[in-house]
């Protein structure tokens, strides 16, 4: 039975939150609450409010009331999310709806003598990044995801797995969480191996004010990363991807939750920076010469490369002239800006609806015309790549390990010459850092064409998936007739792991949702699972077992319901009445 407040209290409701988080930060006009109730690319709906917390004992005050008044509760941090997991999924949902954003919260707490840190709900990993240079440390992922602002909890929430061969996906076991009994009742858990009292509030207001020493301090209190990854992707005669969103052993509380619990800190490791860097650019037009390169790497190299890039030639094209402009954003004004920026633009957009303006994303094309002013901004030997070659694989390796790169390479690919179908070359310190920021400006950039194109198109259908570890086949064979209903195949990925995203944009007239699911069909056939590392959002299907693990932690079904695909439903089924707690 759907069963949703009264307007006497949903006025009542609304006081409430304001006496906790202040008036300024209860939100509930359309236009100051639509950037955080759409989706970075996909998803959006209708909410009663968005709260902003401006502490962690307000964010708890606010979720006791919100679970006292029956309320779905959201979580959000940067809203970076690719798969629409941290907002509304249309309406149809049998509760009000309020949405927690969690950007006020961005605090890093370094401790272990920086070898790891706290975070808590609003910290981003470009932030991260930044606090831990200068202990010549770095977080588990800096590159991709930290380049808009992603935020941490929201890798750890979804396994997200980033560029970094050696590091797997996003994990810990060491957190500070509150979830909701079977029985109504919230609780806070603390396992961060940090002794913080016992009352919740307490507990949450000397976490944030560093009201700890190193005593509190368990020093092994469990695993803060993915420890042994390095050692798995290496069996490349697996029957299973090395990572993927759905890996029941890389599921524990907040790990892989994607929102069933509310987070309010994690504890995870660092690693060493590695400053002294080689990058190797290789092109061929034969799949069979990387999947070569891929056993090679994982089973000759006594240290894995750092980082393992991939794209196609369509990908790079596609990313030059329809990813410029954040290409240069990024060059301009660095990563930790990127947030800001995003933030205008939606605003710039959002104005432009109030005003009635025509043709709709403005700003997206103000921004494509402005990038065309600029000359060429991609370096002169990547651009005779992508003339020569289908495929493109960045190599980056530490400096002590690049003669033994450089001997594989050569072992694999032979003597190179003009008119070869395969060749590589190391990478100036300038070359390399546009190569990967190339290289990632290339999801954005699908999109962007896609917005600009309109109507031209049939829309867009976007894949993240993780091939079997001993796939050998691993660039697509489409089947003609669902090839044919495809204008433009963009792929790009993490090739070691067998990670790859797959963007395609549709011929007019075609069903995205229907050529969706048949290109699902195909991943099956070939044992891939999916998403990799996006998380399920709202366009994947949750299979039992993760199904299985959302209702262990969220019983009642109070936490981003609908997720997965699953039930909106209280208590996981479609006409629970409401309980009131």
């Amino acid at each position: 039975m759907i069963k949703h407040m009264s307007p006497q209290d949903r006025v009542r409701l609304l006081s409430r939150l304001r006496c906790i988080v202040g008036r300024r930060y209860v939100l509930t006009q359309g236009i100051s609450t639509r950037h955080y109730c759409t989706g970075y690319r996909f998803g959006g709906g209708p909410v009663l409010a968005v709260v902003r917390p401006g502490s962690l004992v307000e964010q708890w005050q606010v979720v006791q009331t919100l679970i006292q008044a029956g309320c779905i509760i959201i979580m959000q941090a940067a809203n970076t999310g690719l798969t629409g997991g941290s907002t509304p999924d249309g309406d149809g949902y049998d509760r009000d709806i309020v949405l927690i954003s969690t950007t006020r919260l961005n605090i890093v707490q370094i401790i272990q003598q920086g070898r790891q840190v706290i975070c808590l709900p609003g910290a981003t990993l470009t932030q991260l990044e930044e606090r831990l240079r200068p202990l010549g440390r770095e977080p588990h992922s800096v590159i991709g995801s930290s380049c808009i602002g992603a935020s941490v909890f929201g890798g750890i929430a979804n396994n997200s797995g980033g560029a970094l061969v050696q590091r797997g996906p996003a994990y810990t076991e060491l957190a500070l969480f509150a979830r909701v009994e079977s029985n109504g009742t919230l609780v806070l858990v603390n396992r961060l191996g940090i002794a913080l009292g016992d009352d919740p509030e307490t507990i949450l207001h000397r976490l944030e004010t560093e009201q700890y020493g190193p005593g509190d301090i368990e020093p092994d209190a469990g695993p803060a990363s993915d420890h042994g990854y390095d050692q798995h992707v290496r069996d490349i005669h697996s029957d299973l991807p090395a990572r993927f969103n759905a890996d029941p052993s890389r599921l524990r509380d907040v790990s892989g939750c994607a929102g069933k619990l509310i987070m309010f800190a994690v504890r995870l490791d660092t690693f060493v920076l590695q400053r002294d860097t080689r990058v190797f650019y290789i092109g061929t037009n034969r799949p069979q010469t990387l999947t070569n390169l891929r056993i090679a790497l994982l089973t000759r190299l006594q240290e894995l490369p750092i980082a393992a890039e991939y794209m196609h030639r369509d990908a790079y094209a596609m990313a030059a002239t329809y990813g410029k402009d954040t290409f240069l954003a990024i060059r301009l004004f660095g990563a930790r800006r990127m947030k800001t920026l995003f933030r205008l633009k939606s605003l710039a957009d959002q104005a432009a609806r109030i005003l009635g303006m025509s043709p709709r994303n403005v700003a997206d094309r103000l921004l494509q015309w402005i990038s065309h002013l600029f000359p060429n901004h991609l370096p002169r030997r990547l651009n005779q790549f992508h003339e020569r070659y289908d495929h493109h694989l960045m190599l980056k390796v530490s400096a002590d390990n690049s003669a033994a790169v450089q001997v594989l390479l050569d072992s694999v690919l032979g003597a190179a010459t003009e008119a070869d179908d395969e060749a590589y070359f190391e990478c100036t310190t300038a070359e390399a850092e546009k190569a990967f920021l190339h290289r990632f400006a290339a999801a954005g950039a699908v999109v962007r064409y896609c917005t600009i194109m309109g109507s031209k198109t049939g829309g867009m259908v976007a894949l993240d998936i993780a091939l079997r570890r001993n796939d050998r086949e691993w660039f697509e064979q489409l089947p003609p007739n669902l090839d044919a209903m495809i204008d433009k195949k963009i792929y790009y990925g993490h090739f070691l792991c067998h990670v790859l995203h797959q963007d395609y944009v549709l011929r007019p007239g075609h069903d995205p949702h229907a050529v969706e699911q048949r290109m699902l069909g195909e991943l099956d056939k070939r044992g891939a699972r999916y998403p990799a590392e996006h998380g399920f959002g709202h366009l994947y299907a949750a299979p039992a077992s993760l199904v299985e693990f959302y209702q262990t932690l969220d019983p009642c079904n109070c936490f981003n319901p609908g997720i997965g695909q699953t039930s909106k439903f209280q208590q996981w089924s479609a006409g629970a009445e409401p309980p009131s707690f």
